[in-house]
């Protein structure tokens, strides 16, 4: 074990004797399972660290854990269904932001009137935190919970940070090479990709600020008016402790970050695979050297709902493959199965990914999704649906470990095409396992990472002394406008007095040769 590594170890055990443990009260209430799929992991590790791990969520784990206890809103599935069909209706910017922000006031308020959220936290005198993590994606009315315990708060992004996240704390992210989030775009912009870029992140601040913030402070003072006149939403969203990210340099590209925002992509990750269900195993190994595809849509997108003539297309493609393909497909049945073809509801991913007989991931292009494909060192097929899947994506291929089609307009020729030159192309594994190589090289792994850092803002009481002044400052002052107001305003005066004093010049010039030529 390098030496590095086994100090951390011993780091490991020393520090939870210097910790007593801490209440932590964590917000991850969103009907997505990859987000919690993300988190549950850390989450455990504080609670096997001897902290009291409070999780609101809508996956309450099926087995007790020590120190863990669930609060389980399950209301917020109600719409998921409407919100999930209705993901690649057409609309324009302005329409797409409010959709977008509709979805998160909606998951807020089912939080604030869970009956259990109500009983057991809100309620003054029922419980007291010592530190609250949630997931920040706009979700402001929660961060009142930091307020009403009085304990810091740890945010936590499931796709990297955007302006939105940002200015949770004072980070700054220059447009002009870093994309946002749902454009699709990487960080070497063509001009007019610059322009749209700007345009997009401009539409998307004013519709949160304009329309949404408001609602977001209107749920806040109902909900917590015992603080509400004490302490404004603005500043509860302008005082994190810190915020962690599921994202790291090596799998997007390198960028800047305040001190207390934390690279830990790969969160979920296992330090080791686990043995494969004997089935599966079997068909893995039953493929021999021409190995084994993996496909996957994720948990939001489910392959028994595309079109039936674009599974009837899939299944002849993958069907005139020489590779084995576990699929992951949501129904007992799949009409027309060819025998090359295994099917399940479920997958180990990670577990499949990390098997050296799998030689490609065709995958919908989730964060969690692409961090795995790297962590494993595999080629990646990306067929995207929404928000930052066309963004990984489109890094993967800029990265040069994968290609992308659309899912809508691909021909069965096109698909297998693709698949065969990813396989049969070197470069592709090559540089995917590059980049595994880069992504690995860290001095802990994400999780450690997470739960050090965690428990260095409990050390030193929400970690003041991390946060930028930039958080002190207005919109004008932070841009320095003010400034830039007063040397134009001196410029335009001094330009004023020189053109006063020129024209007084001039005009007694031509009163002076005037009286001349009276004279004369």
């Amino acid at each position: 074990m390098p030496i590095s590594r086994l100090f951390i170890s011993l780091l490991f055990c020393v520090l939870p004797q210097l910790l007593e443990g801490a209440r932590i009260l964590a917000i991850f209430p969103f009907p997505g399972p990859s987000q919690y799929i993300n988190v549950v992991p850390y989450l455990k590790g504080l609670a096997a660290r001897g902290h009291q791990v409070t999780s609101v969520n809508a996956f309450p784990q099926k087995k007790p854990v020590e120190n863990f206890h669930d609060i389980v809103v399950p209301e917020v599935f109600q719409s998921y269904e409407e919100i999930i069909a209705d993901l690649e209706i057409s609309r324009n910017s302005w329409e797409e932001n409010s959709f977008v922000n509709d979805f998160f006031l909606s998951v807020t308020k089912t939080v604030l009137q869970n009956a259990k959220v109500q009983q057991e936290l809100l309620q003054p005198g029922k419980a007291q935190f010592d530190l609250i993590i949630v997931e920040a994606l706009r979700t402001d009315a929660l961060y009142g919970f930091a307020a009403h315990f009085n304990a810091p708060i740890i945010g936590i992004s499931t796709f990297g940070t955007d302006w939105n996240i940002d200015e949770l704390v004072g980070n700054t992210s220059p447009i002009s090479y870093i994309p946002l989030i749902t454009g699709g775009l990487t960080d070497h912009m063509t001009y007019w990709e610059r322009v749209h870029n700007f345009v997009e992140t401009a539409i998307a601040w004013l519709n949160w600020k304009l329309v949404y913030v408001p609602l977001h402070v209107k749920l806040y003072e109902q909900y917590f008016p015992h603080i509400a006149h004490k302490k404004p939403l603005v500043e509860l969203s302008k005082n994190f402790s810190l915020v962690l990210l599921n994202q790291h340099f090596s799998l997007s590209f390198p960028r800047p970050y305040v001190p207390n925002m934390i690279e830990v992509g790969g969160l979920h990750i296992a330090h080791k695979p686990a043995p494969l269900p004997k089935e599966m195993e079997e068909f893995i190994q039953g493929a021999g050297s021409t190995g084994v595809i993996y496909f996957s849509l994720g948990s939001n997108i489910k392959s028994k709902d595309l079109p039936e003539e674009r599974k009837q297309m899939l299944l002849q493609a993958l069907a005139s493959l020489p590779q084995r393909v576990l699929w992951k497909f949501e129904d007992e049945q799949l009409p027309n199965k060819p025998p090359n073809v295994f099917i399940s509801k479920w997958f180990p991913q990670p577990d499949i990914l990390a098997h050296p007989n799998v030689k490609l991931f065709i995958t919908h292009g989730g964060l969690l999704s692409t961090i795995e494909s790297i962590h494993h060192g595999k080629p990646v097929l990306g067929l995207p649906f929404f928000y930052d899947q066309f963004l990984n994506v489109e890094r993967a291929k800029q990265a040069g470990f994968g290609l992308a089609l659309d899912h809508k307009q691909m021909t069965g020729a096109e698909f297998v095409q693709t698949i065969k030159r990813l396989i049969n192309e070197p470069k592709f594994s090559e540089t995917a396992k590059l980049m595994s190589a880069r992504y690995r090289d860290q001095p802990m792994s994400p999780q450690e990472t997470a739960i050090w850092w965690t428990e260095y803002v409990l050390r030193h009481k929400g970690a003041p002394h991390m946060r930028i002044a930039a958080q002190d400052l207005s919109f004008v002052a932070y841009h320095s406008l003010d400034v830039v107001g007063l040397l134009l305003g001196v410029a335009v005066l001094m330009l004023v007095i020189i053109f006063y004093l020129l024209q007084r010049l001039l005009c007694s010039r031509g009163g002076a040769g005037k009286q001349k030529l009276k004279n004369q």
